[in-house]
């Protein structure tokens, strides 16, 4: 059942799954500094609202259910937030994380929709058109070839994930492909270039280009940490080599279609990298980079912004643009504990040859810096038997195919699947989770194989990754639901920039259970190096198989990218 508190400026719904006492009613009335206990009937059915999507939970109802369970309240299962509209009809909201109601009632938080059943897909081109895949035409022939080898068509969470592990965001496969410049073959690829300098020029760079972040050497210095991590305990110091992390990246388009919560999951998903670099570093402090086309801001003209017409915006304008995207980036480090230290902005614009050419794709990245032990700066491979680990909050409808989507031009695809493509912003889980494997790496001995980030891709890139090396199970029905409504594809292939995937041996599960409940830090076991060199995912409860496939045939023997060019 829902109850309903009102204040003066919206109303609050409580999920429970039994009627509180008189006592319990009046602990929420404090709790919502006033906010009555109200029937539903009272607030009229007419009247309009706007809330979160019933599908997902927000991060605040998280931390707000907590709090009561703090109080010794039982049985709340949700709480939101709903603000009242005069006009339903002109109510400015984000429709990634917010909807229109029209009153509030009982079915406030109810889904009327079931999980999509796998798919065994008969036409890959038309379905990587309908889906927004980015696929070249090599890769469909390639994925074709590879149904007949397997004498099976392939199911869609097999080619949804094959798109997000080979996806531009995720291989540079430009970078990494060939150039035939006026029918001649470079020497060399882009990457290569990039990576010229430091093979020149080693100089203290232990490890780029192969994992999360890069490594420099860093200073032996005083680590100033807890005995154990699992208890309280006194604190000690100790000397320890480190090394210094350094990581950029982009996050060009969730910054353009949902500014706030792109800028603000850019930044949180550049920490997560550092967390998540070689077996487990701490991030120190970040940095924010954006580029728009102008943002003619009103009252303040100036004769380069103003030269040209304003042109019709996709989604937000670039002055919207750039007031959400930095109010992003800097609550997700305030709300993480990492401090945005520096940044730099551009707006340009040129008129040549009749167009207009701008950021009209806003340019968004993220960087930092941290440090981690030089012992933990390179990852270890798993052996047949290691256990695989998640931690962090639920799957959700969201995140979907951001690596492919990311790699093509912006509103190439139907709104509704780019804005499935953005994540949300939880930076209180992601401290949790960070907390968790802080106490691990502080440890004297750190039990971490090795850790990834749940980047784009989500469980599939993590997960595939991880075990890269032997081969895997992932056991679906463990993965945590936030929403029942989510098919094999969507679980499996949901971003969430607050989770975190690990190896251990089974041994070390019972330190890591304990550190993560003290943490508040949510932990799943999910599965198992098995050594088959297979992919696989599997429902335990159904005997479903969304992903079978041998770890080459994922992502090892993709076409090779060629790019085609003449200087005149």
């Amino acid at each position: 059942m829902v109850l309903f508190f009102q204040s003066s400026a919206s109303v609050l719904a409580v999920s429970v799954d039994s009627p509180l006492t008189g006592q319990d009613i009046e602990k929420l009335e404090w709790l919502f500094s006033g906010a009555k206990y109200v029937e539903a009937a009272t607030l009229g059915s007419q009247q309009a609202y706007v809330g979160p999507r019933r599908e997902m939970v927000t991060p605040w109802s998280t931390n707000a259910v907590e709090i009561t369970q703090n109080m010794g309240l039982k049985g709340v299962g949700r709480i939101e937030e709903f603000f009242p509209v005069a006009d339903g009809k002109k109510a400015s909201f984000d429709p990634m994380l917010q909807e229109l109601y029209r009153g509030l009632a009982q079915d406030v938080f109810a889904v009327d929709r079931t999980p999509d059943p796998i798919r065994y897909v008969d036409n890959v081109e038309q379905y990587n058109a309908q889906e927004g895949l980015a696929l070249s035409p090599d890769e469909v022939g390639y994925l074709n070839a590879l149904s007949k080898k397997l004498n099976r068509k392939l199911t869609d969470s097999e080619i949804f994930g094959f798109s997000q592990v080979n996806s531009e965001h995720c291989r540079h496969k430009i970078f990494n492909g060939t150039f035939i410049i006026d029918g001649q073959e470079m020497p060399s690829t882009l990457f290569a270039l990039i990576k010229k300098t430091t093979e020149k020029n080693p100089n203290r760079v232990l490890s780029a280009y192969k994992d999360n972040c890069a490594f420099i050497q860093g200073p032996v210095v005083e680590l100033l940490a807890p005995l154990a991590g699992d208890r309280p305990d006194l604190f000690a110091v100790r000397d320890v080599e480190t090394v210094i992390s350094l990581k950029a990246e982009t996050h060009n388009f969730p910054t353009t279609v949902e500014p706030f919560n792109g800028a603000a999951t850019g930044s949180g998903g550049e920490i997560r990298d550092r967390i998540a670099g070689g077996k487990g570093a701490m991030p120190l402090a970040g940095t924010a980079v954006y580029m728009t086309s102008y943002p003619r801001i009103p009252n303040n003209p100036k004769s380069a912004e103003m030269h040209a017409e304003e042109r019709p915006w996709l989604y937000q304008t670039p002055e919207d643009i750039l007031i959400k995207a930095s109010n992003g980036a800097s609550n997700f480090g305030n709300h993480f504990g990492q401090p945005l230290i520096c940044g730099s902005l551009l707006t340009f614009e040129l008129e040549h040859d009749g167009k207009t050419y701008g950021y009209d794709k806003v340019v968004m990245m993220a960087g930092g810096v941290g440090y981690g032990k030089k012992a933990d700066c390179l990852k270890e491979k798993p052996t047949p038997g290691d256990v695989v680990v998640l931690l962090g909050g639920d799957n959700y409808r969201i995140g979907m195919g951001g690596g492919a989507v990311s790699s093509v031009a912006t509103g190439e695809f139907a709104t509704g699947i780019e804005l499935n493509a953005v994540q949300r912003s939880n930076p209180e889980m992601q401290k949790r989770v960070y907390n968790a494997i802080r106490a691990l790496c502080e440890g004297a001995k750190n039990p971490i194989v090795a850790i990834h980030d749940h980047g784009a891709g989500g469980h599939l890139n993590c997960f595939s990754e991880l075990v890269e090396a032997t081969g895997g199970e992932i056991d679906l029905s463990k993965l945590p639901l936030g929403d029942p409504t989510l098919s094999a594809k969507e679980i499996a292939g949901n971003e969430s920039q607050e989770r975190m995937g690990l190896v251990l041996h089974e041994e070390d599960l019972p330190l890591l259970r304990r550190i993560a409940a003290r943490e508040r830090a949510p932990m799943y076991v999910v599965g198992r190096a098995t050594g088959s060199m297979k992919f696989t995912l599997v429902n335990t409860v159904t005997q479903e198989k969304p992903i079978d496939l041998l770890l080459d045939d994922m992502f090892g023997n993709p076409p090779k990218t060629v790019i085609r060019d003449r200087t005149s």
